[in-house]
């Protein structure tokens, strides 16, 4: 079965009666577990984005409370967690902010573990990398945007 495209689904939902759509929208929601959290995402929580955003920041924390720190190995898979815990949310959002936020937030906390960063070659390429990432995100944002976030990317 070939899958529709972006424009086809869009003329038929359009055509589609309201009640239909809840239908599909429901039907959706209960066959991937990413489905139904984008809908939440999209029916409770895009009105208040810094409520999200700190929902997020919650959740992270306790992933990193939760954190193995014996060994570099299981720091480098709860930080992978993390980050796509991370990632997840923020293309929920859709929003540039939401992710430069949350993987500035994450680096923040990252840098608390710097006696394990600098141990591990591995982890230093992991907060890197996010930089990186944030350094290139910030600059498709406004320019008053851009000041702010690199403030705060130079305390990092």
């Amino acid at each position: 079965m070939k899958a529709a495209t972006i424009n086809e689904l869009k003329q038929e939902l359009q055509n589609t009666p309201p009640a239909k759509i809840t239908e599909l929208c429901l039907r959706l929601a209960r066959f991937k577990k990413e489905n139904k959290e984008l809908l939440t995402y999209l029916l409770f929580e895009a009105h208040d984005t810094t409520a999200y955003i700190e929902n997020v920041k919650a959740e992270m924390d306790a992933q990193f409370e939760e954190m193995n720190k014996s060994n570099a190995y299981f720091m480098k898979k709860t930080l992978r967690k993390i980050l796509r815990t991370a990632n997840k949310y923020s293309r929920y959002s859709g929003l540039a902010q939401v992710e430069i936020e949350l993987l500035i937030y994450f680096c923040t906390r990252m840098k608390e573990l710097n006696a394990y960063i600098k141990s591990s070659t591995v982890l230093t390429n992991i907060y890197n990398n996010q930089l990186k990432k944030i350094t290139k995100t910030v600059s498709s944002l406004h320019e008053d945007l851009q000041y702010d976030y690199l403030r705060e990317i130079n305390k990092l």
